[in-house]
């Protein structure tokens, strides 16, 4: 099993920034892949970014050139970093992991095997 813990968000101005951090614990080597996903009230929970183990990292359309994704594996850690943010990007972002990958499915939540509660990003216009 493993738990995820996210951490860092706020509320911010358009235009500002905010990093997210997620803690895993547990059997943490079931964490080939780690990511974000989502979810504003009322709508599906959508795929933000991922990465592999190795470094590989995947991003949604919608934040590529804003969003910066790392991992820190001593640290058993991913962090994301939110840089020109839209009111859009209003949601509970949640922390991701899956013990095996397929990048055909990066975006499916189905994919994933641990969830995050999830912590609050509010972007004010």
């Amino acid at each position: 099993q493993v738990q995820l813990v996210e951490s860092g968000g706020g509320l911010v101005q358009a235009g500002g920034s905010l990093r997210l951090s997620c803690a895993a614990s547990g059997r943490t080597s079931s964490t080939y892949v780690m990511g974000w996903f989502r979810q504003a009230p009322g709508k599906d929970r959508d795929f933000v970014a991922a990465m592999t183990r190795s470094g590989t990292s995947y991003y949604a359309d919608s934040v590529k050139g804003r969003f910066t994704i790392s991992r820190d594996g001593a640290k058993n850690t991913v962090s994301l970093q939110m840089s020109s943010l839209k009111p859009e990007d209003t949601g509970v972002y949640y922390c991701a992991a899956a013990r095996s990958f397929n990048s055909v499915l990066v975006e499916s939540t189905s994919q994933y095997d641990y969830w995050g509660q999830g912590t609050q990003v509010t972007v004010s216009s």
